[in-house]
């Protein structure tokens, strides 16, 4: 099989459930930041990480999947590939796990340090606008509202897991100064 098809040559794309739309559709575009933001945590991955961090990470692009299918299915009464309370709480148990070998947070805090955690500070960047697109995308169309909640959640995990990476890295968290 060809990884061309060419029925996407007139501006269109296929959704789950065979309906074509364009690709400039807020459904397109908001998946499609949710591979960006999979995409970016590829990168993350391509570095040296701990276990944890990288089993964590590379769960989570398996969970972008499921985000990307569930935005990609406007029938809500089909429920495969869905996000589910479930996939949040496992990004809340990992934030407090990560959370408890951090010193509390006492200012805003620049995105950098390690380059990794630079990287995953971008990666959370990303996720923030996704989330902003399912919004967009709610506004206009039904959605599963535990896509939104996991985005949210995800890009809170995201700033956690930088900050533990320049933690474990001896890098202290560097103020916002105004």
């Amino acid at each position: 099989m060809k990884i061309y098809t060419k029925t996407g040559d007139d501006g269109t794309t296929g959704l789950i459930g065979n309906k074509r739309v364009q690709k400039s559709n807020p459904r397109i575009v908001t998946y499609g930041m949710v591979d960006e933001l999979n995409a970016a945590l590829g990168i993350v991955l391509s570095s040296k990480l701990g276990k944890d961090i990288r089993d964590l990470l590379t769960k989570i692009q398996n969970d972008l999947f499921v985000v990307g299918a569930d935005l990609a299915n406007p029938n809500l009464d089909n429920k495969s590939n869905r996000v589910t309370s479930d996939m949040v709480f496992y990004l809340e148990k990992e934030i407090d796990r990560l959370e408890e070998k951090l010193s509390p947070i006492t200012f805003f805090i620049l995105p950098g340090g390690d380059l990794v955690a630079s990287q995953v500070h971008l990666a959370r960047a990303i996720c923030r606008r996704a989330e902003i697109n399912v919004v967009n995308l709610s506004e206009v169309d039904k959605i599963n509202n535990e896509c939104l909640v996991y985005m949210n959640r995800l890009s809170d995990l995201l700033f956690v897991v930088a900050r533990t990476i320049n933690k474990r890295k001896k890098i202290s968290d560097v103020a916002w100064k105004k």
